[in-house]
Protein backbone atom coordinates (compact mmCIF):
# COMPACT_ATOMS: atom_id res chain seq x y z
CA UNK A 1 0.00 0.00 0.00
CA UNK A 2 3.03 2.46 1.31
CA UNK A 3 4.08 2.25 -2.63
CA UNK A 4 1.74 4.57 -3.73
CA UNK A 5 3.67 7.43 -1.66
CA UNK A 6 6.15 7.64 -4.51
CA UNK A 7 3.80 8.72 -7.12
CA UNK A 8 2.21 11.30 -4.44
CA UNK A 9 5.61 12.70 -3.52
CA UNK A 10 5.77 13.59 -7.50
CA UNK A 11 2.14 14.88 -7.61
CA UNK A 12 2.60 16.81 -4.50
CA UNK A 13 5.43 18.95 -5.94
CA UNK A 14 3.55 19.65 -8.85
CA UNK A 15 0.91 20.87 -7.17
CA UNK A 16 2.72 22.93 -5.49
CA UNK A 17 4.25 24.62 -8.51
CA UNK A 18 0.89 25.01 -10.22
CA UNK A 19 -0.32 26.66 -6.99
CA UNK A 20 2.47 29.00 -7.20
CA UNK A 21 1.48 30.48 -10.54
CA UNK A 22 -0.83 33.36 -10.74
CA UNK A 23 -3.24 32.11 -13.60
CA UNK A 24 -4.03 29.12 -11.73
CA UNK A 25 -6.39 31.34 -8.97
CA UNK A 26 -8.09 33.27 -12.27
CA UNK A 27 -9.91 29.81 -11.94
CA UNK A 28 -11.87 29.47 -8.89
CA UNK A 29 -13.12 25.99 -9.32
CA UNK A 30 -9.36 24.93 -10.26
CA UNK A 31 -7.66 26.28 -7.54
CA UNK A 32 -10.21 25.22 -4.89
CA UNK A 33 -9.83 21.62 -6.45
CA UNK A 34 -5.65 21.97 -6.52
CA UNK A 35 -5.82 23.52 -2.58
CA UNK A 36 -7.77 20.39 -1.90
CA UNK A 37 -5.50 17.58 -3.36
CA UNK A 38 -2.88 19.32 -2.27
CA UNK A 39 -3.66 19.22 1.65
CA UNK A 40 -4.75 15.62 1.25
CA UNK A 41 -1.26 15.04 0.19
CA UNK A 42 0.64 16.84 2.29
CA UNK A 43 -1.03 15.09 5.44
CA UNK A 44 -0.45 11.63 3.56
CA UNK A 45 3.07 13.00 2.97
CA UNK A 46 3.88 14.17 6.64
CA UNK A 47 2.75 11.00 8.25
CA UNK A 48 4.78 8.91 5.38
CA UNK A 49 7.84 10.58 6.81
CA UNK A 50 7.22 10.19 10.29
CA UNK A 51 7.31 6.71 9.85
CA UNK A 52 10.00 6.82 7.85
CA UNK A 53 12.21 8.51 10.37
CA UNK A 54 10.62 6.51 13.19
CA UNK A 55 11.86 3.47 11.15
CA UNK A 56 15.12 4.73 10.96
CA UNK A 57 15.26 5.86 14.44
CA UNK A 58 14.40 2.12 15.71
CA UNK A 59 17.35 0.74 13.55
CA UNK A 60 19.99 3.46 15.48
CA UNK A 61 18.58 2.27 18.86
CA UNK A 62 18.82 -1.55 18.35
CA UNK A 63 22.39 -1.04 17.14
CA UNK A 64 23.26 0.55 19.65
CA UNK A 65 21.68 -1.70 22.27
CA UNK A 66 24.62 -3.90 21.94
CA UNK A 67 27.17 -1.20 23.96
CA UNK A 68 24.34 0.10 26.07
CA UNK A 69 20.98 -1.28 27.52
CA UNK A 70 18.83 1.29 28.08
CA UNK A 71 18.71 1.90 23.92
CA UNK A 72 16.94 -1.31 23.78
CA UNK A 73 13.67 0.24 25.83
CA UNK A 74 13.85 3.11 23.60
CA UNK A 75 13.82 0.75 20.41
CA UNK A 76 10.89 -0.42 22.19
CA UNK A 77 9.52 2.56 22.89
CA UNK A 78 9.87 3.81 19.32
CA UNK A 79 9.01 0.42 17.76
CA UNK A 80 5.53 1.11 19.75
CA UNK A 81 5.48 5.01 18.07
CA UNK A 82 5.85 3.56 14.48
CA UNK A 83 2.89 1.41 15.20
CA UNK A 84 1.13 3.78 15.79
CA UNK A 85 2.27 6.22 12.72
CA UNK A 86 1.81 3.01 10.51
CA UNK A 87 -1.89 3.03 11.61
CA UNK A 88 -2.46 6.62 11.34
CA UNK A 89 -0.57 6.29 7.64
CA UNK A 90 -2.72 3.46 6.42
CA UNK A 91 -5.94 5.32 7.13
CA UNK A 92 -5.18 8.31 5.12
CA UNK A 93 -4.31 6.39 2.18
CA UNK A 94 -7.93 4.84 2.29
CA UNK A 95 -9.76 6.57 -0.75
CA UNK A 96 -12.09 9.54 0.74
CA UNK A 97 -15.83 10.19 -0.33
CA UNK A 98 -14.87 13.18 -2.57
CA UNK A 99 -17.80 15.07 -0.82
CA UNK A 100 -16.41 14.47 2.72
CA UNK A 101 -15.41 18.20 3.16
CA UNK A 102 -18.66 19.99 1.85
CA UNK A 103 -20.78 21.74 4.22
CA UNK A 104 -24.56 19.27 4.29
CA UNK A 105 -28.02 20.09 3.24
CA UNK A 106 -29.95 17.73 5.68
CA UNK A 107 -33.99 16.67 5.15
CA UNK A 108 -35.96 15.60 7.66
CA UNK A 109 -39.36 14.53 6.76
CA UNK A 110 -42.04 12.20 8.65
CA UNK A 111 -43.21 9.18 8.06
CA UNK A 112 -45.70 6.26 9.17
CA UNK A 113 -47.21 7.42 12.31
CA UNK A 114 -48.98 10.50 11.84
CA UNK A 115 -48.58 13.38 14.05
CA UNK A 116 -46.16 10.89 16.21
CA UNK A 117 -43.68 10.90 13.10
CA UNK A 118 -44.05 14.56 12.69
CA UNK A 119 -43.11 15.03 16.67
CA UNK A 120 -40.27 12.75 16.23
CA UNK A 121 -39.38 14.20 13.11
CA UNK A 122 -38.90 17.31 15.57
CA UNK A 123 -37.29 15.68 18.40
CA UNK A 124 -34.52 14.85 15.44
CA UNK A 125 -33.87 18.04 14.19
CA UNK A 126 -33.28 19.33 17.57
CA UNK A 127 -30.80 16.89 17.79
CA UNK A 128 -28.97 17.39 14.88
CA UNK A 129 -29.24 21.27 15.93
CA UNK A 130 -27.78 20.79 19.89
CA UNK A 131 -25.11 18.68 18.00
CA UNK A 132 -23.98 21.13 15.31
CA UNK A 133 -24.16 24.12 17.62
CA UNK A 134 -21.95 21.91 20.13
CA UNK A 135 -19.43 21.55 17.40
CA UNK A 136 -19.78 25.32 16.35
CA UNK A 137 -21.51 24.40 13.05
CA UNK A 138 -24.03 27.01 12.26
CA UNK A 139 -27.56 25.77 10.84
CA UNK A 140 -29.97 27.73 8.64
CA UNK A 141 -33.62 26.56 8.50
CA UNK A 142 -34.01 26.61 4.35
CA UNK A 143 -38.61 25.24 4.32
CA UNK A 144 -39.79 23.96 6.54
CA UNK A 145 -43.82 22.37 7.09
CA UNK A 146 -44.74 21.57 10.23
CA UNK A 147 -47.71 19.50 11.50
CA UNK A 148 -50.60 20.21 13.72
CA UNK A 149 -49.09 19.50 17.17
CA UNK A 150 -45.96 21.16 16.72
CA UNK A 151 -43.70 18.69 14.75
CA UNK A 152 -42.44 18.57 10.95
CA UNK A 153 -44.17 17.06 8.29
CA UNK A 154 -40.79 17.72 6.26
CA UNK A 155 -38.04 20.36 7.28
CA UNK A 156 -34.52 21.15 4.94
CA UNK A 157 -31.48 22.99 6.81
CA UNK A 158 -28.32 23.21 5.88
CA UNK A 159 -25.29 22.78 8.37
CA UNK A 160 -22.30 24.97 7.48
CA UNK A 161 -19.03 24.75 9.49
CA UNK A 162 -17.90 27.96 10.20
CA UNK A 163 -14.27 29.11 8.49
CA UNK A 164 -12.55 27.70 5.31
CA UNK A 165 -12.59 24.25 6.67
CA UNK A 166 -12.50 22.90 2.83
CA UNK A 167 -8.82 23.07 3.09
CA UNK A 168 -7.33 22.66 6.57
CA UNK A 169 -9.67 20.32 8.73
CA UNK A 170 -9.51 16.71 8.61
CA UNK A 171 -12.33 14.77 6.53
CA UNK A 172 -14.59 14.00 9.25
CA UNK A 173 -14.11 17.68 10.59
CA UNK A 174 -16.65 18.69 7.85
CA UNK A 175 -20.51 18.50 8.37
CA UNK A 176 -21.06 16.05 5.31
CA UNK A 177 -18.22 13.43 6.26
CA UNK A 178 -19.97 13.12 9.73
CA UNK A 179 -23.94 13.49 9.02
CA UNK A 180 -23.92 11.55 5.82
CA UNK A 181 -24.54 8.60 8.08
CA UNK A 182 -27.74 9.88 9.00
CA UNK A 183 -29.50 9.09 5.68
CA UNK A 184 -31.87 6.62 6.07
CA UNK A 185 -34.90 5.79 7.90
CA UNK A 186 -35.30 6.35 11.69
CA UNK A 187 -37.69 4.25 13.91
CA UNK A 188 -38.91 5.04 16.87
CA UNK A 189 -41.02 3.41 20.22
CA UNK A 190 -42.65 5.13 22.13
CA UNK A 191 -46.18 6.31 23.66
CA UNK A 192 -47.30 8.71 21.75
CA UNK A 193 -49.10 12.01 22.98
CA UNK A 194 -52.07 10.89 21.34
CA UNK A 195 -52.27 7.45 23.14
CA UNK A 196 -54.55 7.80 26.10
CA UNK A 197 -54.21 4.03 26.61
CA UNK A 198 -50.53 4.14 27.04
CA UNK A 199 -49.11 2.24 24.83
CA UNK A 200 -45.94 2.00 23.21
CA UNK A 201 -46.20 2.75 19.69
CA UNK A 202 -43.67 2.30 16.46
CA UNK A 203 -43.41 4.83 14.06
CA UNK A 204 -40.37 6.39 11.83
CA UNK A 205 -39.33 9.61 10.09
CA UNK A 206 -36.93 9.66 7.17
CA UNK A 207 -33.36 11.66 6.68
CA UNK A 208 -31.95 12.60 3.40
CA UNK A 209 -28.42 13.92 3.53
CA UNK A 210 -26.82 16.05 0.76
CA UNK A 211 -23.21 17.62 0.23
CA UNK A 212 -24.35 21.13 -0.16
CA UNK A 213 -22.98 22.63 -3.59
CA UNK A 214 -21.58 25.35 -4.52
CA UNK A 215 -22.23 27.23 -7.92
CA UNK A 216 -18.47 26.00 -8.65
CA UNK A 217 -19.83 22.60 -8.15
CA UNK A 218 -23.10 22.38 -10.31
CA UNK A 219 -23.60 24.83 -13.28
CA UNK A 220 -27.59 25.14 -13.35
CA UNK A 221 -28.36 26.52 -16.54
CA UNK A 222 -31.71 28.81 -16.43
CA UNK A 223 -33.47 27.21 -19.41
CA UNK A 224 -33.16 23.67 -17.76
CA UNK A 225 -35.14 25.14 -15.42
CA UNK A 226 -39.23 25.55 -15.06
CA UNK A 227 -40.32 28.07 -11.93
CA UNK A 228 -43.79 28.20 -10.76
CA UNK A 229 -44.81 30.19 -7.55
CA UNK A 230 -47.94 29.73 -5.65
CA UNK A 231 -49.30 30.60 -2.23
CA UNK A 232 -47.45 30.15 1.24
CA UNK A 233 -49.41 27.09 3.26
CA UNK A 234 -47.61 27.52 6.57
CA UNK A 235 -46.33 29.94 9.11
CA UNK A 236 -45.18 32.79 8.19
CA UNK A 237 -47.30 35.93 9.16
CA UNK A 238 -49.41 37.88 7.24
CA UNK A 239 -47.90 36.83 3.76
CA UNK A 240 -49.27 33.12 4.42
CA UNK A 241 -51.93 32.50 1.36
CA UNK A 242 -51.90 36.43 0.24
CA UNK A 243 -48.84 36.55 -1.77
CA UNK A 244 -47.62 34.18 -4.41
CA UNK A 245 -44.31 34.09 -2.36
CA UNK A 246 -43.89 30.25 -2.65
CA UNK A 247 -41.51 28.78 -5.27
CA UNK A 248 -41.50 25.99 -6.69
CA UNK A 249 -38.37 24.30 -9.17
CA UNK A 250 -38.43 21.59 -11.46
CA UNK A 251 -35.10 20.77 -13.31
CA UNK A 252 -36.46 19.48 -16.65
CA UNK A 253 -33.40 17.37 -18.00
CA UNK A 254 -33.36 15.28 -14.73
CA UNK A 255 -37.17 15.95 -13.28
CA UNK A 256 -35.77 16.68 -9.78
CA UNK A 257 -38.61 19.26 -8.07
CA UNK A 258 -37.78 21.38 -5.65
CA UNK A 259 -39.86 24.05 -3.30
CA UNK A 260 -39.61 26.34 -0.58
CA UNK A 261 -41.78 28.14 1.09
CA UNK A 262 -40.16 29.55 4.31
CA UNK A 263 -39.57 32.99 3.47
CA UNK A 264 -41.89 35.85 2.89
CA UNK A 265 -39.98 37.03 -0.16
CA UNK A 266 -40.42 35.34 -3.14
CA UNK A 267 -36.52 35.78 -4.66
CA UNK A 268 -35.59 34.17 -1.15
CA UNK A 269 -37.51 31.02 -1.39
CA UNK A 270 -36.14 30.84 -4.86
CA UNK A 271 -32.58 30.99 -3.94
CA UNK A 272 -32.69 28.57 -0.86
CA UNK A 273 -34.62 26.43 -4.03
CA UNK A 274 -31.65 26.76 -5.93
CA UNK A 275 -28.96 25.61 -3.13
CA UNK A 276 -31.08 22.32 -2.15
CA UNK A 277 -31.34 21.93 -6.29
CA UNK A 278 -27.60 22.06 -6.67
CA UNK A 279 -26.85 19.60 -3.82
CA UNK A 280 -29.47 16.99 -5.42
CA UNK A 281 -27.67 17.45 -8.55
CA UNK A 282 -24.43 17.18 -7.24
CA UNK A 283 -25.30 14.00 -5.51
CA UNK A 284 -26.80 12.23 -8.67
CA UNK A 285 -23.83 13.37 -10.41
CA UNK A 286 -21.92 11.28 -7.54
CA UNK A 287 -24.28 8.42 -7.50
CA UNK A 288 -23.56 7.91 -11.23
CA UNK A 289 -20.15 8.28 -11.18
CA UNK A 290 -19.82 5.56 -7.99
CA UNK A 291 -21.96 3.23 -10.27
CA UNK A 292 -19.95 3.78 -13.33
CA UNK A 293 -16.85 2.79 -11.34
CA UNK A 294 -17.82 -0.16 -10.03
CA UNK A 295 -18.96 -2.36 -6.94
CA UNK A 296 -15.48 -2.15 -5.81
CA UNK A 297 -15.63 1.62 -6.10
CA UNK A 298 -18.77 1.44 -4.77
CA UNK A 299 -17.80 -0.38 -1.72
CA UNK A 300 -14.59 2.32 -0.87
CA UNK A 301 -17.31 5.20 -1.07
CA UNK A 302 -20.03 4.35 0.74
CA UNK A 303 -20.19 1.37 2.69
CA UNK A 304 -22.46 1.77 5.24
CA UNK A 305 -26.10 1.18 4.12
CA UNK A 306 -27.92 4.49 4.17
CA UNK A 307 -31.03 3.26 1.94
CA UNK A 308 -33.06 1.11 4.85
CA UNK A 309 -34.14 1.40 8.14
CA UNK A 310 -30.70 2.34 10.14
CA UNK A 311 -31.69 3.43 14.17
CA UNK A 312 -33.87 2.50 16.83
CA UNK A 313 -34.84 4.58 19.38
CA UNK A 314 -36.55 3.08 22.35
CA UNK A 315 -37.96 5.57 24.96
CA UNK A 316 -39.39 2.52 27.62
CA UNK A 317 -35.51 1.22 27.69
CA UNK A 318 -33.56 4.73 26.88
CA UNK A 319 -31.97 2.77 24.49
CA UNK A 320 -30.30 3.76 21.16
CA UNK A 321 -29.34 1.20 18.47
CA UNK A 322 -27.97 1.50 15.36
CA UNK A 323 -28.29 -1.28 12.88
CA UNK A 324 -25.87 -1.15 10.78
CA UNK A 325 -22.83 -1.10 13.49
CA UNK A 326 -24.37 -2.75 15.93
CA UNK A 327 -23.70 0.82 18.69
CA UNK A 328 -26.16 0.16 21.38
CA UNK A 329 -26.38 2.48 24.57
CA UNK A 330 -28.51 2.93 27.54
CA UNK A 331 -27.95 7.05 27.35
CA UNK A 332 -31.09 8.06 24.60
CA UNK A 333 -32.42 10.78 26.51
CA UNK A 334 -28.85 12.53 26.10
CA UNK A 335 -28.16 11.87 22.53
CA UNK A 336 -31.47 13.22 21.70
CA UNK A 337 -29.92 16.00 23.25
CA UNK A 338 -26.94 16.21 21.14
CA UNK A 339 -24.74 13.89 22.19
CA UNK A 340 -24.17 12.08 18.53
CA UNK A 341 -20.58 11.47 18.38
CA UNK A 342 -20.24 8.52 19.45
CA UNK A 343 -22.89 7.24 17.52
CA UNK A 344 -21.14 8.77 14.69
CA UNK A 345 -17.67 6.97 15.58
CA UNK A 346 -19.01 3.92 15.52
CA UNK A 347 -20.13 4.57 11.77
CA UNK A 348 -16.81 6.43 11.07
CA UNK A 349 -14.97 3.49 12.19
CA UNK A 350 -17.46 0.69 10.69
CA UNK A 351 -16.95 2.86 7.17
CA UNK A 352 -13.24 2.86 7.43
CA UNK A 353 -12.63 -0.65 8.29
CA UNK A 354 -14.51 -1.89 5.22
CA UNK A 355 -12.48 0.64 2.99
CA UNK A 356 -9.38 -0.74 4.37
CA UNK A 357 -10.16 -4.08 4.22
CA UNK A 358 -11.38 -3.25 0.60
CA UNK A 359 -8.21 -1.24 -0.14
CA UNK A 360 -6.25 -4.29 0.87
CA UNK A 361 -8.21 -7.59 -1.35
Amino acid sequence: MFEAVEGMLAEHSELEGRLAEPETHADARLAKQLNQRYAALSSIIGAWREWQQLGDDIGAARELAGEDPAFAEEAEALAARHHDAEERLRRLLVPRDPADDKDAILEVKSGEGGEESALFAGDLLRMYTRYAEARGWKVEVLDAAESDLGGYKSVTVAVKAKGAHQSTQSPVEAPYALLKFEGGVHRVQRVPVTESQGRVHTSAAGVLVLPEAEQVDVQVDDNDLRIDVFRSSGPGGQSVNTTDSAVRITHLPTGIVVSCQNEKSQLQNREQALRILRSRLLQAAQDAADAEAGEARRSQVRTVDRSERIRTYNFPENRISDHRTGYKAYNLDQVLDGDLQPVLDSCVEADLAARLEALEQ
